[in-house]
């Protein structure tokens, strides 16, 4: 028989509580693996699943494999979990022991690509070794061990492992995948109406203005926004993003922020953008709508650092509740002169001479840049 899952000594299985016998579907992967997924109350994960962290033992080897648990991440489930009403469908990976066995209901009652059957899962006391070690799924069964539920269905997804190679090995098979892009999240933030996490709540109102952007048949950015429904958009849908996010956060786009209107005025938020953008364009025709590579002002140091401009020039115009198109070309125009989005050289410093092909997205580029154009509309006003 095959070697049993390896433990610490301090750490091996003193008793056995009790069994639960729950309902589970068994298919058969690759050379003879058996896998098997089953629904069961999540409040009872700690009972017979845990985690194994990277450590190093007094030999130095390296034992365990799971990073420690994320508090912000687990804080964030948690939160979700309690909410009117959460749903968690990703199943958690669960490694066991060989003291976890599928009984089929019956040779008859079968499947095409899997049989039906009975998976019987030893239960121990809190602080013995359990029969189930985590592959996927860490914070989530954190989340649900310390949520102040008490039921919670869930499923589970197990294999019978032959050590604890065999359990690092599928470990980082599963989360060496790639994340979603963020494009796509940027995407289908705004259609979401359901609680999110905090990172991504704090994203989905800038989203549903980006969205709006690049629809909109009156906004200057038409089409213009790289995403995965216009792949051949100029702008990085993360630029034009991290725009937005700096005015909602203490610039022109602030003062309409209203907490209970889910984010805040829209509209007005919307008719400011596309007025400044639709100036931007107007004064700088030459460098409007080319790839970043033709245009810094279409690049994500340009996005950014005209996206200060904007805040200083409605700042300036605060009476007029959304300045107009007007108001911020006259702003533009005086600046203009001091720009090199397409050639010659950007005198941003006594010692930062830089071709504006060298114009990286990067912070200290940024703030060179920022301080440069709000210096020099400041002198204009002055």
């Amino acid at each position: 028989m095959p070697p049993a899952v390896k433990r610490p000594a301090h750490t091996k299985r003193k008793s056995l509580d009790t069994t639960i016998v729950v309902p589970a579907i068994e298919i058969v992967q690759g050379r003879g693996r058996k896998v098997f997924a089953f629904p069961v109350d999540g409040k009872l994960l700690p009972r017979f699943a845990s985690v194994t962290r990277i450590a190093r033992t007094e030999s130095e080897g390296v034992t365990g494999y799971q990073r420690p648990e994320v508090l912000s991440h687990i804080s964030q489930i948690r939160k979700y979990l309690e909410s009117d009403d959460p749903m968690l469908p990703n199943a958690i990976v669960v490694a066991f022991d060989r003291s976890v066995s599928f009984k089929p209901v019956s040779s008859t009652v079968s499947a095409q690509h899997g049989r039906l059957g009975a998976l019987h899962i030893p239960l121990v006391p809190e602080g013995e070794a359990t029969p189930g070690l985590i592959v996927d799924g860490q914070q989530r069964s954190a989340a649900l061990r310390e949520a102040e539920l008490k039921r919670f269905p869930v499923f589970v997804v197990g294999f019978i492992a032959e050590d604890e190679a065999e359990q690092r090995e599928q470990f980082l098979l599963v989360n060496s995948t790639k994340p979603l892009p963020k494009g796509l999240l940027y995407e289908l933030l705004p259609s979401i109406e359901s609680p999110l996490p905090d990172a991504l709540a704090r994203r989905r109102f800038p989203s549903i203005l980006l969205a709006r952007l690049n629809h909109d048949a009156d906004s200057p950015m038409k089409g213009m926004i790289s995403a995965p429904t216009s792949p051949g958009g100029v702008v990085k849908d993360n630029s034009v993003l991290r725009m937005i996010e700096n005015s909602l956060t203490d610039g022109a786009l602030f003062r309409f922020r209203r907490p209970e209107q889910d984010g805040g005025d829209c509209d007005s938020m919307l008719s400011l953008l596309k007025n400044y953008w639709s100036a931007v364009s107007q004064v700088f025709p030459e460098a409007w709508a080319k790839p970043p590579k033709r245009s810094r002002l279409m690049h994500g140091a340009g996005i950014v650092a005209m996206g200060f401009v904007m805040d200083a020039i409605a700042d300036r115009h605060r009476r007029s509740r959304v300045p107009s198109v007007k108001q911020f070309r006259d702003g533009l125009i005086p600046i203009s002169p001091h720009c090199r989005w397409t050639d010659g050289f950007w005198r941003l410093g006594p010692r930062h001479d830089i071709k504006w092909c060298d114009l990286q997205n990067t912070a200290s580029h940024i703030q060179l840049l920022t301080d440069y154009l709000l210096a020099a509309y400041r002198r204009v006003g002055d």
